[in-house]
């Protein structure tokens, strides 16, 4: 395993790292705040230090604003709570009903979920009116992303993405807190005829569907089976409901791995692991019981945080792609800590800040299953990359570049990601998502320093 994992490192130890990113995060907030235009659409990622859009889809609006409430949860600092609220509702009510999206966990979770997380944790004080605002939100949100559903011919089906109904992204994994609240809040979506249609029941089938044919698993499924890799796209005939092949949207083939998309997956199905916990046996018994499912979902997580260890640099930083076609000019790179100013390939920040915050979530649910050894394995992987993530050269310190977490990717087939003058690869640039996934992280370090409970969506009512 490349990653040094140094097991005397706690969240404790962190903290002053943590408190730091907090400090910058706030000037970069507000700056972005005053200098953004409503009419450019959501800013998506930066271009020399400033923010741009990218009409593509609308998927990083919540991150903007959900930004704001994660400074206020973290610092207490009141005008991060109000700028998070207004903005919500100013803005975000077009998104719960965009039916042409697979993103509704990360513009309404972000943004409505985490201001009614905030009641349920005690972090603001109970508003009968705002809560039930954004109860109704999460409902609305979790049965719009269902209805987005292809059936299989096996009987089975998933979440399509915005490519279409033949189309299954692993992404979507992270996006499917949405279902999960919306059940948690005892919603469910009509359909014809009034068909009473579980969000719970979609919710699992669509996970284990990402499970069989978006994570490979060893298998011998086909001749670039490694166990842990991942493909972006799962393609489907509709006609017949019959799986095709892989592809890949962002990556750079359909039989190498897209690390971001890696990331998407690891820390997915441990945040799907934390859902399954909550849930009565009875509930779950109709969809293939608890056994079968956090085995399918644990295999899954455990496989895409093995492949991510091994497959990143020595401080726990992946390259874009695992198969990239200009890694072999770079020598034995996964031996060392990543250099994301070669000149060959970029690395991809945003793929280690949802990473290791998958890689810690694992290790509480390995933990708490009475998984000691393995669980203090990948929580303290985890803490080896967040502590690359809170030190230069990724974060970024000064108030004149908007992002917080440099060295993102967004699409690197497509040409989008800015390259500075003198260079030959993208670099010094931020995203939309990294910057707000880095937050989240810092936050779960945050409460596990303060010996405080970890940020939870799904909790026993």
């Amino acid at each position: 395993m490349p990653l040094r994992i140094d097991f005397a490192l706690t969240p404790r130890k962190l903290l002053p790292h943590v408190e730091r990113l907090f400090e910058a995060s706030a000037g970069k907030i507000l700056n972005l705040e005053k200098r953004w235009r409503p009419a450019q659409g959501a800013p998506v990622f930066t271009v020399r230090g400033r923010y741009t859009a990218r009409g593509w889809t609308e998927w990083t609006q919540g991150f903007q604003f959900g930004s704001a409430l994660l400074q206020f949860d973290a610092t207490g600092e009141k005008r991060f709570l109000e700028l998070g609220r207004r903005r919500t509702a100013e803005r975000m009510a077009p998104h719960l009903s965009h039916v042409g999206v697979h993103d509704h966990g990360f513009n309404i979770i972000s943004t409505y979920g985490n201001l009614w997380r905030l009641m349920r944790d005690g972090k603001i004080p109970f508003n009968r009116e705002e809560n039930d605002g954004c109860e109704l939100a999460l409902k609305v949100s979790g049965a719009v992303q269902a209805a987005r559903w292809t059936s299989l011919a096996d009987g089975t089906g998933y979440i399509y993405s915005f490519n279409g109904p033949h189309s299954l992204f692993v992404d979507t994994i992270r996006s499917l807190r949405s279902l999960a609240v919306a059940h948690q809040l005892g919603h469910l979506l009509m359909g014809e005829q009034d068909r009473r249609i579980s969000l719970l029941q979609r919710a699992v089938v669509h996970a284990l569907s990402t499970h069989r044919f978006c994570v490979y698993h060893g298998e011998g499924r086909d001749a670039y089976d490694l166990r842990g890799r991942c493909a972006h796209e799962a393609i489907f005939n509709t006609n017949s409901g019959l799986y095709r092949c892989p592809n890949s949207q962002q990556g750079y083939s359909p039989f190498s791995t897209w690390t971001r998309g890696l990331a998407w997956a690891l820390t997915g199905f441990a945040e799907q692991l934390e859902f399954l916990r909550i849930l009565p046996d009875a509930e779950l018994a109709p969809l293939g019981g608890r056994s079968s499912l956090e085995s399918a979902y644990r295999q899954s997580a455990i496989d895409t945080a093995d492949f991510y260890l091994e497959h990143s640099c020595r401080d726990g930083i992946p390259m874009w792609d695992t198969a990239a076609p200009q890694l072999h000019r770079l020598g034995n790179y996964l031996t060392r800590p990543a250099d994301p100013f070669n000149d060959w390939e970029p690395v991809d920040s945003s793929a280690a800040a949802i990473a290791a915050q998958g890689l810690l979530r694992l290790g509480n649910y390995l933990h708490a299953e009475g998984r000691h050894a393995a669980g203090r394995r990948y929580f303290h992987a985890g803490l080896a990359v967040s502590r690359t993530l809170l030190n230069p050269p990724y974060l970024s310190t000064r108030l004149e570049h908007q992002g917080l977490l440099l060295h993102s990717v967004y699409h690197r087939p497509n040409g989008w990601d800015h390259i500075p003058k003198g260079q030959r690869i993208p670099n010094g640039e931020s995203s939309m998502w990294g910057d707000y996934h880095l937050r989240e992280l810092a936050l779960l370090l945050l409460r596990h320093a303060r010996g405080e409970p970890c940020p939870y969506f799904f909790r026993n009512p």
